[in-house]
């Protein structure tokens, strides 16, 4: 079959009910979350980008880089970014329509996922209200979720996940996370982690992703500490059995051969990379470790003739001054300056979204082993007949130990240290 059969084919059967929907007259192939692990997984030590799309230039790079490097993709979205109390324009609910528009208007032809991450909970109400709002996020277009209880002792974050986790539609991706991103402080162990995934084994979910604390944090980094390597390793080593992938966090503040040995050592196959592409498409200068170069007074370097308009620049950092955002609070100037943005001549939009494809292009192909995984997510369709992937591992552990009760008595048993409370949300 030819690369175009196979695409065509892939596209009548491929999309998930919603998408179909949604899009009735699309060319855009967005699929399940599950088809891009199992591109990653056919590829062998490979990884690609889960592109937190806070403006539209950042989507628009990003699908461009993955058409240039014939890799399947991510475009995602975290609760604090894009839900209802959002600080960008993109959002749970809005995100899948503009992947699904650029992408017929470019001509991608990869598999794209549309990914809601970190979709927190942090008690009781956060599960009352998930329970109406995640249906939401697939009716407007997402194919895969992270459900992040992470913030709650091991046993409730176990139990929220196990009431949670039959919201997931069963042809659509599911990433679970134990140990909040904290960096330096609170890592995840081999113990929590199988805690969680044998007990939602025993339930019959079967996450395709876990998340860790592995020694990272989100947004601009203080540390030069960076991903665990070797704590990613053993985690993954000890969940073989369970079939699921490592999604890597806190991507910004690395160094690419940091990255690269993630890709290579570990079983991750998915990399949120979220700061880094925001301050690239601005035309703020990034050093190796996509962390923002800082001027000698502590205000953010911007390259003169990149990004946004120096016009545009000048005005957003004075409304940055005004309503006290520093440092990592600059993301908070996403959502007020979009149309903005959006609003200044072709020419400037085009080097912002150019800038991302660039660096995206260059982590995919150069860092992550990416490349020509799009072929492989195709296939992948093909050979399952559908959008659904069969399941990689079956129920493994006994669901009759591991009833609430149980679950209680068994964290009360685990050694961990969570590290210090506060805000570590993205």
């Amino acid at each position: 079959m030819s690369a175009n059969a196979a695409y065509d084919k892939a596209l009548q059967i491929g999309r998930p009910p919603n998408i179909q929907r949604l899009f009735p007259n699309s060319r855009a192939l967005i699929v399940s979350g599950k088809v891009i692990d199992r591109a990653m997984r056919a590829k062998g030590k490979a990884m690609t980008i889960a592109a937190n799309g806070r403006n539209h230039l950042v989507v628009r790079g990003a699908l461009q880089a993955a058409q240039r490097a014939n890799a399947a993709i991510i475009i995602e979205i975290a609760k604090s970014e894009g839900g209802r109390s959002a600080y960008c324009a993109l959002n749970y609910w809005n995100l899948a329509r503009q992947v699904d528009a650029i992408a017929n208007e470019l001509g991608i032809t990869v598999p794209i996922a549309i990914h809601a991450d970190h979709y927190g909970v942090k008690g009781a109400v956060d599960i009352a209200e998930a329970k109406v709002e995640i249906p939401s996020l697939f009716d407007h277009g997402i194919t895969s979720i992270a459900i992040d209880a992470s913030h709650l002792p091991d046993d409730e974050n176990l139990l929220a996940s196990l009431e949670l986790a039959p919201l997931v539609p069963a042809w659509a991706a599911y990433e679970t996370e134990v140990g909040e991103i904290k960096g330096t402080e609170g890592m995840s162990t081999a113990e929590e982690a199988l805690f969680l995934i044998r007990g939602l084994n025993a339930h019959g979910f079967v996450p395709d992703w876990i998340a860790l604390n592995n020694g990272t944090a989100h947004g601009i980094q203080t540390s030069d500490q960076g991903i665990q390597i070797d704590l990613t390793q053993g985690i993954h080593e000890a969940l073989v059995p369970y079939a699921i992938s490592g999604a890597q966090h806190g991507t910004s503040g690395n160094s690419s051969d940091r990255l690269r040995t993630i890709a290579a050592t570990t079983n991750t196959t998915k990399a949120n990379v979220a700061t880094a592409l925001q301050m690239i498409s601005w035309g703020v200068r990034v050093n190796d470790y996509g962390n923002a170069v800082l001027n000698d007074d502590g205000s953010f370097a911007k390259v003169e003739g990149a990004g946004m308009s120096e016009e545009l620049w000048a005005e957003m950092m004075a409304y940055a001054a005004d309503k006290g955002f520093r440092g990592g609070n600059i993301k908070k100037l996403n959502l007020p300056f979009e149309n903005k943005i959006l609003a200044q001549p072709a020419a400037i939009r085009a080097r912002m979204a150019q800038a991302v494809e660039d660096f995206v292009y260059t982590l995919l192909v150069d860092v992550f082993n990416a490349q020509d995984t799009a072929p492989l997510g195709i296939q992948a369709i093909l050979d399952a007949g559908g959008y659904a992937m069969p399941p990689l591992v079956g129920r493994i552990e006994d669901p009759a130990e591991w009833t609430p009760e149980l679950i209680r008595e068994r964290a009360a048993l685990i050694e961990s240290d969570k590290g210090p409370e506060g805000d570590f949300d993205d």
